[in-house]
């Protein structure tokens, strides 16, 4: 999931052009690019959408970002969208291993309805002092987490921190990369908010990506291709994997423990 293309629910005329766009992922928002008194309406939309989505391929990772635990419309949201042509429901602001549990057992039982066998995962928004500081517990809460996302919006400019300082963004995605490798989880990094800046959302989704995140989440379809290029394995490290491959199953055939590759000692993770 190299790219993850923010859809705003409400917008339906966007919902096929991102489509056949080049994002790996699609996150369709119900939560912060809708506004208050368009939320039942938005709600409506995507579910329509979403029940024609389910009945044909279309190559891409379908997730959901659903208003908060604590707002009247979580549950709308989740009775709404769970269904068969989601893959991932995004919680917003979770601030305990609770908040997950209680979040996962209310898609369950709206799985359950449907007749689907607990398919749905849960990618976790780490985007509050107290959901950084309990992250592992909230990747660990419920086996249908399957990420952490980072969101430095809500982490950073209710606090006054700077958004543009690259020391304490890479502070966060760093504690949110070992948060999630800890859980045994991946990590996406956070979105990058000046679009007219393709630099600036380049370098930080190389950071990202140097600390072993799996991609970065997208506000607009230019930054597409930016992060796709950034987190596509480059020619050289798929021919080094393939060397490791083949130089595996011959060790294997010989009964090798460990090997050399032009390099350090390879050995058979224990």
């Amino acid at each position: 999931m190299r790219s993850k293309l923010f859809v705003p629910a409400s917008r339906p005329e966007l919902f096929e052009k991102a489509l056949a766009g080049d994002a790996d992922a699609l996150s369709f928002d119900l939560e912060d690019s809708v506004q208050e008194s368009r939320k039942a309406e938005a709600r409506r939309t995507l579910r329509a959408f979403l029940r024609d989505l389910a009945a044909r391929p279309h190559g891409k990772v379908v997730i959901v970002r659903v208003n908060g635990l604590g707002t009247p419309h979580f549950e709308a949201d989740v009775a709404a969208v769970a269904g068969p042509g989601v893959d991932l429901i995004n919680l917003p602001k979770p601030e305990s291993a609770a908040d997950v549990r209680a979040a996962a057992a209310i898609v369950a039982r709206h799985e359950a309805e449907r007749g689907l066998a607990g398919s749905i995962g849960i990618l976790a928004n780490i985007e509050s002092p107290r959901g950084l500081r309990l992250a592992v517990e909230i990747a660990a809460a419920d086996p249908r987490v399957v990420g952490l996302q980072l969101g430095l919006g809500d982490l950073f400019e209710p606090y006054g921190l700077d958004r543009s300082d690259a020391r304490a963004v890479h502070a966060m995605q760093l504690a949110v990369r070992l948060a999630a490798a800890e859980a045994g989880v991946w990590a996406c990094d956070t979105v990058y908010g000046t679009v007219k800046d393709p630099e600036g959302f380049t370098r930080e989704a190389e950071t990202a990506r140097r600390l072993g995140f799996v991609g970065k989440s997208c506000i607009h379809p230019t930054q597409v291709p930016l992060a796709n290029a950034v987190f596509r394995p480059s020619d050289a490290e798929i021919a080094a994997a393939a060397r490791v491959v083949d130089a595996a199953r011959g060790a294997e055939a010989r009964g090798v423990g460990g090997y050399l590759l032009g390099g350090p000692t390879i050995g058979i993770p224990l």
